[in-house]
């Protein structure tokens, strides 16, 4: 029985478009730590678990995004585990506002970082940015929302970061960037995807409105040491 990429979407990112973003071997790999805490595993055999399992730093965790994570390998704990959804989107509603989008580059990663550490829109690190094009709203020079891409395939681009100043909510910012990222992904034509914690209503919500639909529920995993 063959998997869905989306099945295993860092295995599989990181397997193509993102290998330059990797570390580990042909069983295991993970980002490199200063681009994303997320790792995977090439299947549940107990030699690609002991090697993802070898990938957890020891003073840090790894994080595990997929429809079915392993049991984790001698050594190492489940520090959290949390239920998720994966929706995917084949075609991408008008947007209702207009607002003025601008593309977002290396020489605004500090703003960015600032911006996602004040939001939490879910990991992101000093060079997240790199990982995808990203696309942002100021208010006079000021970043206040951003959206981006983050795990890639061929045929798949996962929208992320998207996040929005607590100052500047409710205004239609983060829908207006994600119709641009996932229209500019579905014009290339690949397929965008996306990620939300399975009880965040308001979130599933926004994002069907937006033209995504469930495909499947995942687990979010954090692996550290015991």
């Amino acid at each position: 029985m063959t998997t869905h990429p989306l099945d295993n979407p860092i295995w599989n990112a990181l397997g193509s478009r993102l290998a330059h973003f990797g570390e580990g071997g042909a069983e295991a790999k993970r980002f490199v730590a200063d681009v994303s805490p997320f790792a995977a595993a090439a299947d549940s055999s107990s030699t690609a678990i002991t090697a993802l399992g070898a990938l957890v730093p020891e003073d840090g965790d790894v994080s595990l995004l997929q429809v079915a994570p392993p049991a984790p390998p001698p050594g190492v704990r489940v520090a959290m585990s949390a239920l998720g959804l994966q929706m995917t989107a084949r075609a991408m509603t008008k947007n209702e506002k207009s607002f003025p989008i601008e593309a977002l580059g290396a020489e605004d990663a500090v703003e960015m970082l600032a911006l996602a550490t004040l939001t939490r829109p879910g990991p992101f690190r000093a060079r997240t940015h790199a990982l995808g094009r990203f696309v942002g709203i100021r208010d006079h020079g000021k970043l206040v929302a951003m959206a981006g891409e983050r795990l890639q395939m061929d045929a798949f681009i996962e929208i992320s970061a998207v996040c929005t100043h607590p100052d500047y909510r409710g205004r239609g910012y983060g829908a207006a960037l994600m119709r641009t990222v996932g229209a500019r992904i579905l014009a290339e034509g690949a397929t965008p995807f996306l990620h939300s914690y399975a009880d965040n209503t308001t979130a599933i919500g926004l994002y069907k409105s937006l033209g995504f639909e469930p495909r499947c529920e995942v687990i979010h995993a954090v692996w550290s040491r015991n």
